[in-house]
């Protein structure tokens, strides 16, 4: 067998071994999503799991498959509270079923086959009666 075609076979060989033991989400869609986050008024903070993130409005990269606990705070108003949770993106199941049990098992490890209720939350603040 010549060179190039041993490279040919070889490149082959390893795009095979990448495809099969990787599930589908986790190949084409990675594990984070980006959330955007607004207030009205703007310049809330943010609280994530009580962790200060910054201010609105905001991009966040959060990891699929968790639940976070997100806090929008402003003096002067109430505090808005959001739960933001995931399901399992149907599709990425069935391209996992199609491809074989290891993409199954590799997406759910990773958890990368979630996606986020939300990709973009406003909250409206009420001022604090007095």
């Amino acid at each position: 067998m010549n060179y190039s075609i041993r490279r040919k076979v070889l490149i082959l060989l390893l795009l095979s071994i990448f495809f099969t033991y990787t599930g589908c989400a986790t190949l084409f869609s990675g594990g984070h999503d980006e959330i955007s986050l607004s207030s009205e008024p703007i310049g809330a903070k943010v609280l994530v799991n009580g962790m200060n993130r910054g201010k609105t409005p905001i991009m966040l990269n959060l990891k699929k498959g968790k639940e976070y606990q997100i806090e929008f705070v402003k003096e002067g108003f109430e505090t808005r509270n959001l739960t933001l949770s995931y399901s399992l993106g149907a599709g990425w199941l069935i391209l996992d079923i199609l491809f074989g049990l290891i993409p199954i098992i590799v997406d759910v490890a990773t958890g990368d086959w979630n996606g986020f209720d939300y990709d973009a939350y406003k909250a409206n603040l009420d001022p604090v009666n007095k």
